[in-house]
């Protein structure tokens, strides 16, 4: 007889996926409402089943073996299968209303696909989205004006558990007809100074040695990216597809390197099982849209 090979619970995938993308075990137990040893007792009964180190602790903390990243795209493609299924056999029917934070360009880039598919499944559900800064959103949150939001990592407040979504590193923007980005000094297109992008980028420039200025300021990805493609200013945004006229900027260019920064998802103090559905379809396609873009 052909021996049956061991199972493998989701529950231990869907731990090392947030460890592998967030980098931490400690992220990785708050996300999942576990203890860090908890944790760890997972990842080292999924190393024992598959018989191979999947993570290990490097310079930017921890980071999967090459068994781990071979593993990592797989287990974020079954783990999609695993919640459709789930969500579309036993989730109940859910109506109301539930108010959706977002930067604009998260919005424009992951919701539309993920806020169709919703609405397919829960056509009595209502979602109000509204745009604004990370910044502002976290208000918003706290005064319980939206019910969840999206925010760039680093807006969150003291007692705000955000659940990692995205994680990647900040990336120059400018021009592909001009070089804006040699002229000093540099001229900026960012949001405004509370954005933690913006910070990044300053102390990026300012630790190389490079004189800036910044010439525009907007609350939009859509109002940095305006002057970037005319060749009047150097911008800052997320690996991704750009609009014609733009190309993303290297240490080639001469422009340093920024910090990587994750997309979370937090959810305010009220709750209720029409917010809970929703962040739960957020997060699944984030999880799709990771796969499609490996």
């Amino acid at each position: 007889m052909l021996a049956v090979p061991p199972s493998i619970d989701p529950d231990l995938l869907r731990s090392f996926v947030l460890i592998a993308e967030g980098g931490s075990f400690t992220r990785a137990a708050h996300a999942v409402g576990r203890t860090q040893s908890a944790i760890s007792m997972q990842i080292r009964r999924l190393e024992e089943t598959l018989g191979q180190p999947l993570l290990l602790r490097g310079p930017r903390g921890v980071e999967p073996t090459p068994h781990g990243a071979w593993l990592l795209e797989r287990a974020r493609r079954l783990l999609a299968m695993h919640d459709e299924i789930v969500s579309t056999f036993r989730t109940p029917t859910v109506s109301g209303t539930v108010r959706l934070g977002t930067p604009d360009d998260y919005a424009l880039r992951w919701l539309p696909g993920i806020l169709a598919r919703f609405a397919e499944i829960h056509p009595a559900v209502e979602v109000v989205v509204t745009c604004a800064p990370s910044n502002e959103l976290v208000e918003r949150l706290k005064e319980d004006e939206i019910d969840l939001t999206l925010l760039s990592g680093g807006n969150e407040r003291p007692g705000m558990v955000g659940q990692p979504l995205w994680h990647a590193g900040l990336r120059w923007i400018g021009s592909a007809s001009h070089a804006t980005h040699r002229r000093s000094p540099i001229p900026l297109a960012t949001a405004q100074p509370s954005c933690v992008w913006r910070r990044a980028a300053l102390q990026a420039l300012d630790d190389a040695g490079l004189p800036w200025r910044v010439v525009y300021t907007s609350t939009s990805q859509a109002g940095t990216l305006a002057p970037a493609l005319a060749g009047l200013a150097v911008t800052i945004g997320l690996p991704g597809p750009l609009p014609p006229g733009l190309r993303f900027l290297t240490a080639e260019d001469g422009m340093p390197p920024l910090p990587d920064f994750a997309i979370t998802l937090v959810t305010g103090r009220l709750g209720g099982q029409v917010t809970d559905t929703l962040a739960e379809a957020i997060r699944s396609g984030f999880v799709e849209a990771a796969i499609t873009q490996a």
